[in-house]
C-alpha cells in the first residue's frame, strides 16, 4: 500500500489524538502541566510505535521526552517540543475545533499537529515493513522550546552528534509549506550605563546623563545591520531615569542581533563586549551573547533538500520549495554541530503564536508520509 493512502486511513485517529493533547495546556513555565503533556505523548509513542519513551527529568521545566525506535547503527534525530505560548486556561477558553477543513486551538500548529505526524510517520513505516533496519530513529520533545531551551539545548546537542540526519517538526514557510534550508542565529545583549545624577535645574553641569551615553551608544549598534549579508542589530528595549529634573544617572537597554554565519555571529560578539562608553564619567556593562547559532545552507542539508523534492515530486505529487528565516528554533543546534539539517517538517498552517492558529487537516497525510520517506531513505 502507498505510505499516503495509509496515512489518509489514519487521518480520524490521528484528529481525535490531536483534540486530546491540544485540550490539554502546556505552557513553557509549568512543570506540573509540561510533566502531565509529557506523559501523555510518551505513552502515546509507545501505543503507535511500541518504542521506547523516555523521561529525562527537568527540576525547573516539564520533562523532556526521548522517544527511540529501531537499533540501527545509522541514527536519524527528530526534534520537536511540546511546550506552548499559551497560559493555563487557554484550552478552556478556545478548546480544539474544526471548521471548513481547518483544526484550531492553542498549540495545534506550534507544534502539537507536527509531533502527531511524526508518531505515525513511524507507524505507517512499521505497518508496511519498511521501517530501516539500518536506522535507530530518537525523537526528542523539549519542554522549553519556546522560552530558548534554557534546559534542553544540551540535550539536542547530544543526540545530534553522531546522527546522519536531523529534521525538525516546527510549521513550514507559508503559503507553500516551503521547508528551511537556514536558519539565522539570534544573540541578546543587555547593555547597563552608570553616570552621574544631579538636579536638571540647579547643578546640571555636575552630572552625567546616562541616558545620553545609551543614545550615542544605539545610534553606534543600528549602523551594524546590514541587510545585504544579513546581519540586523535592533536595539528593542530602553530605561532609564526617574525624571524629567533629574540627569539620569542609569539607563539600560536590551538588543536582539540576527545573523547568518558563525563568523558573524563570533564578529558580533567581540564587538559588543569591546564597546566603551564615551562620556567621561560613565560606565559601561555589558552582558549576553549568542543564544542560538546560525543553521547555515551546507552542501550537504542541500542534498537533504534535493531528496525531499525528489521524494515530494516523485512519491506524494507536490511541489517543494525551500526557503529561510531570521526566526530561530531547535534545528540551530542541531546544524551548528554539523548534521544535515531540514527544519519546517510540521503540520501546514498559519498564524503561529495568535489566537487564529490553525492547521489544514487534508495536508496532514501529505507531511507526514513526506517525514516517513525522509527517514526511511536519508
Amino acid at each position: 500500500m502507498d505510505i499516503h493512502l495509509l496515512l489518509q486511513q489514519y487521518q480520524q485517529q490521528l484528529i481525535e489524538d490531536l483534540r486530546q493533547c491540544v485540550n490539554m495546556d502546556s505552557p513553557s513555565r509549568s512543570k506540573a502541566l509540561g510533566d502531565r503533556m509529557a506523559d501523555w505523548f510518551g505513552k502515546r509513542f509507545v501505543e503507535l510505535t511500541g518504542g521506547q519513551a523516555e523521561r529525562i527529568a527537568n527540576e525547573q521545566y516539564g520533562d523532556q521526552l526521548r522517544c527511540v525506535l529501531g537499533n540501527g547503527e545509522k541514527r536519524v534525530l527528530v526534534i520537536g517540543h511540546y511546550d506552548t505560548v499559551w497560559p493555563e486556561g487557554e484550552a478552556d477558553r478556545r478548546p480544539f475545533a474544526i471548521k471548513n477543513g481547518r483544526a484550531y486551538g492553542p498549540g495545534v500548529y506550534d507544534m502539537k499537529a507536527g509531533v502527531l505526524q511524526a508518531f505515525y510517520a513511524l507507524r505507517a513505516l512499521q505497518e508496511l515493513g519498511q521501517f530501516p533496519a539500518d536506522k535507530q530513529v530518537v525523537l526528542l520533545l523539549n519542554s522549553d522550546e519556546e522560552i530558548g531551551s534554557p534546559t534542553s539545548r544540551r540535550l539536542v546537542e547530544r543526540e545530534a552528534e553522531g546522527a546522519v540526519a536531523s529534521f525538525v517538526l516546527e510549521p513550514p514557510t507559508e503559503p507553500h509549506g516551503a521547508l528551511k534550508t537556514w536558519r539565522k542565529g539570534s544573540a541578546h545583549f543587555q547593555l547597563r550605563v552608570h553616570g552621574v545624577s544631579s538636579h536638571a535645574g540647579v547643578d546640571h553641569a555636575k552630572g552625567v546623563s546616562a541616558i545620553e551615553e545609551m543614545s550615542r551608544i544605539v545610534q553606534y549598534l543600528h549602523t551594524f545591520t546590514d541587510y545585504e549579508v544579513g546581519t540586523t542589530v535592533n536595539v528593542g528595549l530602553v530605561k532609564g531615569g526617574i525624571g524629567s529634573n533629574v540627569v539620569a544617572d542609569f539607563a539600560e537597554a536590551e538588543v536582539d542581533v540576527r545573523v547568518m554565519t558563525l563568523e558573524a555571529a563570533r564578529q558580533m560578539e567581540q564587538l559588543f563586549h569591546s564597546l566603551q562608553p564615551s562620556l567621561p564619567g560613565t560606565r559601561l556593562t555589558v552582558t549576553g551573547g549568542m543564544r542560538r547559532p546560525p543553521m547555515e545552507r551546507t552542501d550537504e542539508i542541500g542534498r537533504l533538500f534535493a531528496l525531499a523534492k525528489s521524494i515530494a515530486e516523485q512519491e506524494i505529487g507536490i511541489e517543494l520549495e525551500e526557503s529561510g528565516t531570521g526566526g530561530v528554533s531547535d534545528g540551530n543546534f542541531a546544524a551548528a554541530c554539523g548534521v544535515p539539517t531540514l527544519d519546517g517538517l510540521g503540520a501546514k498552517g498559519g498564524y503561529a503564536h495568535s489566537p487564529d492558529e490553525f492547521i489544514e487537516i487534508d495536508q496532514i497525510p501529505v507531511r507526514s508520509a513526506l517525514l516517513a520517506r525522509l527517514i526511511e531513505r536519508c
